[in-house]
């Protein structure tokens, strides 16, 4: 039997998630101020930005290229009451048809990827704005494990942390020492082992902005790393369907359980709402093509919510973030 396709809503689901602020902000906030050289842009697409390539605009834009950039446009919309929002990667993000209000800051790699490696210690520091790939590919080539099962894991090393990203193996923050953040005012201070806590896809980590992060790793085998990140990575391959446009896992698993299978149980895999569809390959992905709407991956993550709910008695959550 053929999974149904089921009709796409006339008008997006209501705002979830987005941090508002209570005052109305002036229309041009970052007109005619210093903001340290950094440029900001108005009506931004973010659909391109984004892995499932839909959504509307930033109502203002910036990619700050120095911590004084970042800190200057932080405190203007903290004197404006205009809200603010980190972009990292992209992935694991939805943003809604209608856009985002406010200011949306995307700290471009090139200049927020710094790393360096104590090989002798296993420490190892880096830029939150650095993708994640990229510190797994050097930590596995320097010989330190802790990191070579995170492989395949898209976004940036602060998306990492804030959401605990991992595996059935290890996650980011069993291995991290402190990080450097940065809150809403604008101040800079570090967080410590101790005073960070990391659960499934969570953080204690609720800053503005992650800036540099320091993990702590163990001896081992080069070779015998880069062994175990590419068996991680072909299962994941196989599993997964990697080669489309998704933002990974859009659901928690539930205890003990898993969201694809419980998704899969409930007949939706390959259902489709407009441009979007949930995966055939693995149930707890839903990829978009041509001509998707936000609106349509919103309709499908209710369907598949309330199908298993009705059919199971569990309630999925979603890893997904929504803007």
């Amino acid at each position: 039997m053929n999974p149904p396709d089921v009709p796409a809503p006339d008008q997006p689901d209501a705002e979830d998630g987005a941090v508002q602020s209570s005052a109305e902000p002036p229309a041009e906030p970052f007109a005619d101020v210093d903001l340290a050289g950094a440029v900001v842009v108005t009506d931004e697409p973010l659909a391109p930005k984004t892995w499932l390539r839909v959504g509307g605009p930033a109502q203002h834009f910036a990619e700050p290229t120095s911590r004084e950039q970042l800190q200057a446009l932080v405190a203007r919309c903290a004197e404006t009451g205009t809200n603010c929002r980190l972009l990292g990667g992209g992935s694991n993000l939805l943003v809604r048809d209608e856009g985002v209000s406010g200011l949306v800051i995307r700290l471009p790699k090139e200049h927020w990827s710094d790393l360096t490696i104590d090989a002798e210690s296993g420490t190892v520091t880096v830029d939150c704005g650095a993708p994640l790939s990229h510190l797994v590919a050097e930590t596995v080539k320097a010989g330190l494990a802790g990191l070579e099962t995170l492989v395949g894991i898209p976004g940036t090393v602060g998306g990492a942390l804030h959401g605990n990203s991992g595996g059935r193996h290890a996650d980011v923050g069993s291995v991290c020492e402190s990080v450097e953040v940065m809150t809403r005012s604008g101040e800079i201070f570090t967080r410590t082992r101790d005073e960070l806590s990391f659960g499934y896809r969570r953080s204690s980590l609720d800053e503005l902005c992650l800036l540099r992060a320091t993990f702590t790793l163990r001896p081992a085998d080069p070779d015998a790393l880069a062994d175990r990140a590419r068996k991680t990575w072909i299962l994941k391959k196989s599993s997964q369907p990697l080669s489309h446009q998704s933002a990974g896992c859009v659901f928690m698993n539930p205890r003990g359980q898993s969201a694809g299978d419980l998704i899969e149980r409930a007949g939706l895999k390959g259902t489709r709402v407009g441009g979007a569809e949930v995966s055939d390959r693995h149930g707890n992905f839903i990829v978009t093509g041509e001509g998707a709407r936000s609106a349509d991956v919103l309709r499908l993550i209710d369907l598949c919510r309330d199908t298993v709910l009705q059919r199971t008695g569990v309630e999925l959550e979603t890893e997904l973030r929504i803007w």
